[in-house]
């Protein structure tokens, strides 16, 4: 079990809800909005290696993931900032397989290790083709997080599951990310879904848009990820307004 997993799980067992914001790697103040997160509450951040066709994400990261690709920023780029930031939790990335296809998997897991990085999340690389990366990651200590959308079937999710490696990331809704008015019922029904199957975190993804969304997922599950509704505050206000939205969340799950 590699550092993402396990603190993750020693904080599940201890009694704590687990938050882990998403923020555009390359997008103006991202490494003082991860600081801000680190600070008021994060339990691990999770860094969007911008590309120029983001398949699951919305408008917001799509917007934030284009101005940083205009700015010249590559995953190079952004791998080399990770070790200035100094926070004290776990990094993962979340980028596209096309990207790790270009530079090969040993090279890619290579360089994510050399950052400092503890785990990959790769939405478009289906389970039945993840054997070389997950290879190359497993060969560097990079955990894999693998993604369960509502609609996998039951005799998949053990499979999915198995592989999984720091948290299993159970998608909260069919679509691409973004802010909603409420949480999908299929965020919870999958979480407790997968969480019958494993001891492994389970954090709900895509669609938990406020504090309020974020303590109705962790009533299920262990955690939330949130990404659309971090980036428009730090598009908006800046990595302090990152930390004031972290720290509202981190106190609404905390209320349970």
């Amino acid at each position: 079990m590699e550092r993402l997993e396990r603190e993750l799980r020693a904080k599940r067992d201890a009694g704590r809800k687990l938050l882990v914001p998403y923020i555009t790697g390359g997008y103006p103040g991202w490494q003082a909005a991860i600081r801000a997160a680190a600070a008021n509450g994060a339990d691990a951040v999770e860094i969007g290696i911008p590309f120029s066709d983001p398949v699951m994400d919305g408008p917001v990261i799509q917007q934030a993931s284009q101005l940083a690709l205009e700015q010249g920023i590559t995953p190079a780029s952004v791998l080399d900032e990770v070790p200035r930031l100094d926070v004290e939790i776990p990094l993962a990335v979340m980028t596209y397989y096309n990207l790790v296809h270009h530079a090969g998997p040993a090279r890619f897991a290579a360089d994510l290790q050399r950052a400092g990085i503890s785990a990959a999340i790769l939405p478009d690389l289906p389970l039945e083709e993840s054997g070389p990366w997950c290879s190359a990651a497993d060969a560097e200590g990079i955990e894999t997080v693998m993604l369960v959308a509502p609609t996998s079937p039951d005799d998949r999710l053990p499979r999915l599951v198995e592989r999984s490696a720091g948290f299993v990331y159970s998608v909260g809704l069919l679509g691409v990310t973004g802010e909603r008015a409420s949480l999908a019922e299929t965020a919870t029904a999958l979480a407790a879904r997968i969480k019958a199957i494993t001891d492994k975190p389970v954090l709900v993804g895509v669609g938990v848009s406020n504090a309020e969304q974020a303590y109705e997922a962790t009533r299920v599950a262990d955690g939330v990820i949130q990404g659309a509704s971090v980036v428009r505050r730090l598009m908006d206000g800046g990595a302090d307004a990152v930390g004031d939205y972290v720290a509202e969340v981190r106190a609404a799950i905390d209320a349970g």
